[in-house]
């Protein structure tokens, strides 16, 4: 028999949520995706040193000013593990915007739109390859509108709910990641549960679920992929669903599994599984009050803005030191 992952390709592409190249060169996803966090723990790693000094050089080079350098090495390093991991993967690989600007629409368009450019700068097909990857907040949302409609594309990440779903859907986002494994943790947390959900049950899980059927129901062009994953029960319950992004550590006990694989998720049943009979249009104000009422993705939302940003912080401790290294040099 086929191993599990071998049986969930058949349904699904598999990205690979990971920094590392050596996992994405034995794997071998379609895609990849990293965010602040995987970008953090692989720069500290004596292997990927050349990618830090590159993104050094290459800010001390473009300015004199501290404050600015920082910010060209930071953005710099991501693309410069994009660019690697685009040599690995044939699809397309998901680069994180500065946490940081997630409520503020202008700035996070800026700054798509640089690091875009900075793909181009390198030969890089980036309507083909590059997905931008927002925290799906309000402002958010409105920047993915703006840049797909300049033909970037986005992947809406740090997502919880179907309101959230549903404008990513309305604004015409190509991808969304919706975090399976948080909301998880968060129902977990609240029932103080110690025994794992059965998979058809899980929280996170259902969450997808609903999301994907609601989406395919109303025939938008937005694509789910579903994220953040704690057991490769979760991923092999969402089978069919349009990509699942997958840690290393579960790609590895997907690819020494036998257990059966079969899909759960069609777009042709979407219609008949998904109670909405219409569609559920947000402006600003009904989309807030909606995720205010919703306490898990109200909270797992602001949680993951928080994380990623104490990660970019991290990150930016380290250029910083390297950058005053040199500077004495």
């Amino acid at each position: 028999m086929s191993s599990s992952l071998e049986q969930l390709r058949r349904y699904t592409i598999v990205v690979a949520d990971t920094g590392d190249f050596a996992s994405l060169a034995k794997f071998k996803p379609q895609d990849s995706t990293t965010n602040p966090s995987l970008i953090y723990a692989a720069s500290l790693l004596p292997q990927y040193q050349h990618l830090v000094n590159d993104a050094i050089e290459y800010a001390r080079k473009k300015s004199n000013c501290p404050h600015k350098q920082l910010e060209l090495a930071t953005d710099k390093l991501a693309v410069n593990f994009g660019i690697e991991i685009l040599k690995i993967v044939p699809g397309r690989v998901s680069t994180e915007i500065d946490a940081r600007l997630s409520f503020n629409t202008e700035a996070t368009v800026k700054k798509a739109l640089e690091i875009i450019q900075l793909y181009k700068d390198a030969g890089i097909d980036t309507e083909k390859r590059i997905l931008v990857k927002i925290a799906s907040t309000w402002e958010g949302l409105q920047a993915a509108k703006i840049l797909e409609q300049q033909n970037i594309h986005t992947n809406l990440t740090l997502l919880f709910s179907l309101a959230q779903a549903a404008v990513a859907g309305e604004v015409g986002v190509t991808l969304i990641s919706p975090f399976a494994g948080r909301i998880t943790d968060f129902y977990k947390e609240k029932s103080k549960r110690a025994d794992p959900y059965p998979p058809s049950e899980d929280p996170g899980v259902l969450s997808v679920v609903n999301i994907y059927n609601y989406l395919k129901k109303f025939g938008y062009k937005t694509v789910v992929m579903g994220a953040s994953f704690r057991t490769p029960e979760q991923v092999i319950e969402l089978a069919g669903c349009d990509l699942l992004t997958v840690s290393p550590q579960i790609l590895e006990k997907l690819a020494n599994s036998k257990v059966p694989v079969s899909r759960k998720l069609d777009p042709q049943s979407a219609g008949t599984k998904s109670p909405y009979k219409e569609k559920i249009i947000y402006d600003q104000k009904s989309f807030l009050w909606a995720l205010n009422q919703d306490e898990m993705a109200h909270f797992k939302l602001a949680e993951g803005i928080r994380k990623f940003t104490e990660d970019i912080v991290k990150l930016e401790a380290e250029l910083s030191k390297k950058l005053k290294t040199q500077a004495k040099l």
